[in-house]
């Protein structure tokens, strides 16, 4: 008999995600969809795109980022993961995420080494060449919890953004994603003077 295939999502719940780690997603933060038009930069330029989050960081921080797994498990045919990228020059935590992938839509030998823990992800399927394509669902106002505060290293109801999005793995929707951006100081606003 053929073995089922996986459930492929639709869209990406951010409640389903928050609850493979959360039982109270307060503890991490409090969310509040935002429209594009109303995310400051940086956290537009940031947030608002169909890339890779390990690009859009690295581009925007000038280093490349290393991940850190806070935790990880295996539920049915999907791996979950909690992170934090940061820096490589000075380890500067820059973003937080939870990961959920559907393992049967990613090829070998990327499905190995993401599975290792040592790379992104964004990284591994870039460098594996795997056809990927980002769709952006929602963009969010947050507001750190008692837990992103620490692993941000910020105070406690510091605001912030993030996103959900999934990415296609060869046409197929295989990773759901829940990104949010270390806080940054915001653009300032350039004047002349005579």
């Amino acid at each position: 008999m053929p073995e089922p295939k996986p459930h492929l999502p639709n869209d990406v719940s951010i409640e389903s995600l928050l609850a493979i780690f959360y039982s109270e997603h307060t503890k991490l933060a409090t969310f509040q969809k935002s429209p594009a038009d109303q995310v400051p930069e940086p956290y537009a330029r940031l947030l608002n795109h169909t890339s890779h989050m390990t690009v859009t960081v690295e581009e925007y921080y000038q280093d490349t980022v290393d991940v850190r797994v806070l935790r990880s498990q295996f539920k049915q045919r999907d791996y979950c993961r909690e992170i934090l990228l940061s820096t490589h020059r000075d380890a500067k935590i820059v973003q937080y995420g939870i990961v959920r992938l559907h393992l049967d839509l990613i090829p070998e030998p990327a499905r190995s080494e993401i599975l290792a823990e040592s790379k992104p992800l964004g990284r591994v399927l870039i460098e594996r060449q795997i056809l990927r394509e980002v769709e952006l669902f929602d963009l969010f106002r947050i507001a750190c919890g008692p837990t992103l505060s620490e692993l941000l290293e910020v105070p406690q109801g510091t605001l912030t953004y993030g996103r959900t999005a999934l990415i296609h793995c060869n046409q197929e929707p295989a990773i759901e994603l829940l990104e949010i951006v270390a806080p940054v100081a915001p653009v300032a606003s350039s004047t002349k003077t005579n």
